[in-house]
């Protein structure tokens, strides 16, 4: 299992939400504990969020009885706060590596396990009974929009063809029996991560995130968010750039026409480097959002 103790782009998050002691931030994906433990020490208050129960048994443990923590999804963070103003924001998108390592929780194909993916596996529909109650072309729009997977068509006949399905492995073995072998990527990942996506609703989650977060800041105050996937970035970027003014029209001086509320302390995306030891740090991007005074 990977050691939750190195989270993703650990120093270049700290450097760009800027913690400093007595601020109050949140991290809305504490998961276990990873970034929070090294916004603590630099004297934050923190408060963490997350959906699922067994990461919150372990920072709780980690973090200490100092840190409030919230069984909740990020979007539930507006009612969570009731009007206080952070002054950090950090979402740390998809699944974590202890889900991924643990057979049970259905996430990967590596190790066999039940056909579940829930993040919050207290509540909400199972892969499994997402599967059996979607027809075909409901679930090869999810493969197509999700996962990017250019064969969804096929692979959607095939698995309403083939349910139920005994477990994670049963059902990689399908959809690779579907596709041509691709060098250095099992046949089965992009309709494994169209179907988590779908089953704990990631995208709708990011969406009513960036309508909302921006907002709850205090002045100055800075949200910072991790996606591993173009479908996340994408969104990311462009709300970003949105409420930074980036492309707005200017009058005849080149002047813009608004004067905008946020910016953007970088303007490209922080990406994760070659020598991370955590395993999806290549395909990490960091944003971040500031807010002005």
């Amino acid at each position: 299992m990977h050691d939750p103790h190195h989270p993703v782009l650990r120093e270049a998050t700290l450097e760009l939400l800027d913690p400093q002691p007595g601020a109050f931030f949140v991290d809305g994906t504490v998961g276990w504990g990873g970034h929070s433990s090294a916004l603590l020490e630099r004297g934050v208050e923190l408060w963490g969020v997350d959906r699922d129960p067994s990461a919150l048994d372990w920072s709780r443990k980690r973090l200490g009885e100092g840190v409030l923590l919230h069984h909740a999804t990020f979007s539930q963070l507006p009612e969570l706060l009731d009007g206080r103003r952070p002054d950090g924001i950090l979402l740390d998108l998809g699944v974590s590596s202890p889900q991924l390592d643990r057979p049970e929780r259905g996430f990967s194909f590596r190790n066999n396990g039940p056909l579940d993916m829930r993040m919050d596996p207290t509540r909400g529909e199972t892969a499994a009974e997402l599967l059996v109650r979607l027809d075909e072309t409901e679930l090869a729009d999810i493969l197509f929009h999700y996962g990017e997977e250019r064969q969804s068509r096929r692979i959607a006949r095939a698995i309403k063809a083939g349910l139920p399905f005994t477990g994670t492995a049963a059902l990689a073995d399908l959809i690779a029996r579907q596709l041509p072998y691709e060098r250095g990527q099992h046949p089965a990942t992009r309709s494994f991560q169209a179907l988590r996506i779908a089953v704990n609703r990631e995208l709708e989650e990011l969406d009513r995130a960036l309508a909302q977060f921006p907002e709850l800041l205090a002045p100055g105050g800075r949200l910072a968010i991790i996606s591993f996937h173009s479908l996340e970035d994408r969104k990311v970027k462009e709300r970003f750039r949105e409420l930074s003014g980036e492309g707005a029209p200017v009058d005849y001086r080149g002047q813009p026409l608004s004067t905008p509320r946020f910016r953007l302390p970088v303007r490209k995306a922080v990406k994760g480097e070659e020598g991370d030891p955590h395993p999806r740090a290549r395909s990490a991007r960091l944003r971040v959002l500031q807010r002005l005074e």
